[in-house]
């Protein structure tokens, strides 16, 4: 039985700077909510990159009331309004994320017009541009750099961001946290995601999904779906469920 069912935000649950599809998230709200009352339906949570501020606007937009993820490993906690960061991101992570934060806004931001520093991010540095081609072109930069410099460190991709992570701060770390505090193991957690920073975390779950806009090595690590972000979110959570009443059916 799957017992948990965990989506990524940007390239799952919505594209990055459009209008989400409200119709479907509606869908999938509601299909969290079926989870109070029918066990074959797993509740929702969130691992995503994004920063906190974020991760809780959509955690509310889907009526979720368990804890979530966000930069990776930060845990939320929703019954206590807590935040915790990982132990990994101690005194020293944190003033090499400030020294990451001040190379971005030193070397590579001034290089394309639009480019914004994820400021309000905690444990890590990143970049936000809306044409995926300058991402592209500016990310083998970054990873040199953070390579040379940093090597506690590790540099991901997605179409319109460059995000530098604490590398035991990834979303295996940080999906590991959630089982940790609700009580189940990995195996029983289904997980979609899309870029390169959600392979740790589709390598440690019990089922894992790829939407059909995932990049190719992530597709590679889970089973891809017929459909793309919201829609392939939506297309996974049921997935999971006619598969959980099927075993409830036979073990009944």
């Amino acid at each position: 039985m799957i017992k948990l069912f965990i989506t990524d935000l940007d390239g799952c649950i919505s594209i990055p700077f459009e209008t989400p599809n409200w119709e479907l998230l509606s869908q999938i709200r509601r299909l969290n909510a079926q989870s109070l009352h029918d066990m074959a339906v797993p509740p929702l949570s969130i691992c995503s990159g994004r920063p906190f501020p974020y991760v809780e606007a959509v955690a509310q937009w889907l009526g979720i009331d368990r804890h979530v993820i966000f930069e990776s490993a930060g845990l939320y906690k929703l019954e206590t309004n807590e935040i915790q960061l990982h132990p990994a991101f101690d005194k020293k992570a944190e003033q090499q994320v400030r020294e990451l934060k001040d190379w971005l806004r030193q070397e590579i931001v001034p290089q394309y017009q639009g480019i914004i520093i994820e400021f309000t991010k905690k444990m890590d540095a990143g970049i936000i541009h809306l044409d995926t081609e300058v991402i592209q072109e500016l990310y083998p930069q970054v990873a040199e750099y953070v390579e040379e410099n940093y090597p506690k460190f590790e540099v991901h991709d997605t179409d319109v961001s460059i995000n530098i992570i604490l590398a035991e701060n990834n979303k295996r770390t940080g999906i590991q946290q959630l089982c940790d505090v609700m009580d189940i193991d990995p195996s029983e957690v289904a997980y979609i995601g899309d870029s390169s920073g959600d392979i740790p975390g589709l390598q440690l779950v019990g089922k894992a999904f790829a939407p059909q806009n995932a990049a190719e090595a992530v597709k590679r690590e889970a089973k891809v779906l017929d459909s793309e972000v919201t829609e392939a979110v939506l297309e996974a959570y049921r997935q999971v469920i006619r598969e959980n009443r099927k075993k409830l059916a036979a073990a009944g």
